[in-house]
This record gives structure tokens, sequence and C-alpha cells, in this order.
């Protein structure tokens, strides 16, 4: 294995993933200007598709934020009737999220730009490929810790 400190394969690496994120959010963040929404949202919208009923403590896990860093952008998905909150039956203190139908058709909306952005270019590189990007990915994401 290359030693990635020591040469320009690192330097390359990260010049790609900055590109290529920039590349993978373009479009939805436009979508979301539209509507007077940012990157943030696209990401609640996200992961409560992927999880409905997810509560807010959850989801303050899942995006890796404070309470008050997420309060606005939540009040504002609520506002605009992208995502309803409703109390658990069991602790009514716990709120669990939702999308409505308008969330849903604007979460797919904006995935669909990215998966046919994903789906060009895992043609373009092969499944071998793919399968080490995505190995990188969960790398980066879930570091293991060395002793």
């Amino acid at each position: 294995m290359p030693d990635l400190i020591k040469n320009s394969l690192q330097l390359q690496a990260m010049q790609a993933f900055f590109y290529s994120y920039r590349a993978f959010t373009a479009k939805p963040d436009e979508m979301l200007a539209r509507r007077g929404l940012s990157r943030v949202h696209h990401r609640i919208l996200f992961f409560i598709a992927r999880n409905p009923g997810l509560s807010v403590s959850q989801l303050l896990g899942a995006l890796g934020v404070t309470k008050q860093a997420l309060n606005t952008p939540l009040r504002q998905l609520t506002e605009m009737h992208l995502i309803r909150s409703e109390a658990a039956d069991s602790d009514k203190r716990k709120r669990l999220l939702e999308l409505t139908a308008e969330g849903n058709r604007l979460e797919k909306a904006l995935r669909r730009e990215q998966d046919l952005l994903l789906q060009r270019a895992f043609n373009e590189a092969g499944e071998e490929a793919v399968k080490g990007w995505l190995a990188v990915n969960q790398a980066i994401a879930h570091p293991r810790q060395h002793d």
C-alpha cells in the first residue's frame, strides 16, 4: 500500500472529494434555495425519510449537532408543512418526526438528482471502483480507534 502522506495521492483524493461533494450538492442546494432552505434542511429531510418516526434526540445524534442548531431549521420545516412532529404514545415529551406528503415529494426530488449523478459515476467507474469508494467513505465516517 502506498504511503499516502509522502506522495500526492492523498492530496489528489482530497481535491477530488471536495469537487465531487460540490457537484453532489449543487443541484439540491439550488432547489432548496428556491424555497429559502439550505443544506441543513436537506440533511434533516434525508434522515427523517430514511427513518420515519425518528425522535428528535435520535435526529440530533444522526446529524451530530446541538439542540440549538437543530431548533430553527426543524421549526421552519414544520411551519412549511414538510415535516410533522407528534408526541410519542409512550412518552408525551418525546417528539417523533415524519415527512408530510409534500416533504416526501421534496426529499425524493432532491435525492433523484443525486441518484442520477451517482448512477452515472458508478457506471463509468465500474463495480470494483464503487466497492473501493464505499470502503473508503465508510472508513472515513467510522474510523477505528488505533491502540
